[in-house]
């Protein structure tokens, strides 16, 4: 059987930035092993398996995978797989201002605009706000693992932390964006580190006014030595914000750059809602632009 598939770039306004995706539609009857083949295939961060949906009010439901593993929830597939679908329903003349998708995590609620004929933007609430898991490994380990000085790690109130709101993250505060640019995961101490989570370094230093912060993602174990955009470890770093950051009640909208480094350069907003002093609710929202569409045989 014949399925189409199309390749977004995510969390940019233009081609070829931002974080490339892939999405599989008419994915009925592939099951976990044929899905994982094909994203090992397509070799991107992520792939997305467009499936139809368990209740006919919900737009569809999907399944994410890196090249080497399923996860529950992820930010720029949400993102990206929200943009096609409303550019797709815009062409039938049937956009909607929400859809909602079922994910692994839960149901995952998405406002989409179309910008253009091929591009759109999306911003979706988070179905699990961001909880702190544990303590985090020892700032000299830390550095070892990321190739780092020990005087790197931290910058006012913020400290290494575990969080995670569906995917763990350790969210490493840098004290300067230099520190982030010369950040090498070392594979032979990566384990020891960090074991089977990723890891989020990020500085207040940007390379572009108006942004808030700069970070990269390194996930080795899960087939990404590092993502150019990463929605899920930013809901994760939510928790990290509310922490360390304290923002006072009402709404608070920050700007996340990623990807740089990679030549890709990539915007994430996070947008978080604070009352009595608690996070209420947050979301994650970026633009995509479609790259390719074709076939699988």
């Amino acid at each position: 059987m014949k399925r189409r598939f199309v390749t977004l770039d995510v969390f940019t306004t233009r081609r070829h930035a931002g974080n490339p995706l892939a999405v599989v539609l008419e994915s009925a009857g592939l099951d976990t092993e044929a899905m994982q083949t094909i994203a090992r295939e397509f070799n991107l961060s992520e792939t997305v398996f467009v499936l139809p949906p368990e209740r006919p009010e919900h737009r569809a439901s999907v399944r994410i995978f890196t090249p080497a593993a399923e996860l529950p929830f992820a930010g720029h597939p949400t993102v990206g797989t929200a943009v096609w679908l409303g550019l797709t329903d815009h062409a039938m003349g049937e956009l909607a201002e929400m859809l909602v998708l079922e994910e692994r995590i839960g149901l995952v609620s998405c406002a989409v605009e179309v910008t253009g004929s091929h591009a759109g933007h999306a911003i979706f609430t988070l179905p699990r706000l961001p909880e702190r898991l544990g303590e985090a490994p020892a700032p000299e380990v830390l550095a070892a693992a990321l190739g780092l000085d020990n005087g790197d790690i931290g910058f006012g109130t913020h400290e290494l932390a575990v969080f995670s709101a569906g995917v763990p993250y350790c969210c490493i505060p840098l004290g300067s964006r230099e520190a982030v640019v010369k950040a090498r995961p070392d594979l032979g101490s990566w384990d020891a580190a960090f074991g089977t989570v990723a890891a989020f370094v990020y500085s207040r230093e940007t390379a572009e006014t108006g942004h808030h912060f700069h970070a990269r993602m390194f996930a080795p174990n899960l087939g990404l030595l590092e993502d150019p955009a990463t929605g899920s470890a930013v809901a994760a770093f939510a928790g990290a914000v509310m922490a360390y950051e304290k923002p006072e009640d009402g709404d608070h909208r920050f700007v996340i750059e990623q990807g740089y480094e990679m030549g890709r350069p990539s915007q994430i907003t996070l947008e978080l809602s604070v009352r009595n002093g608690a996070l209420a609710s947050a979301r994650i929202g970026g633009s995509a632009v479609v790259v390719s569409e074709g076939v699988l045989l």
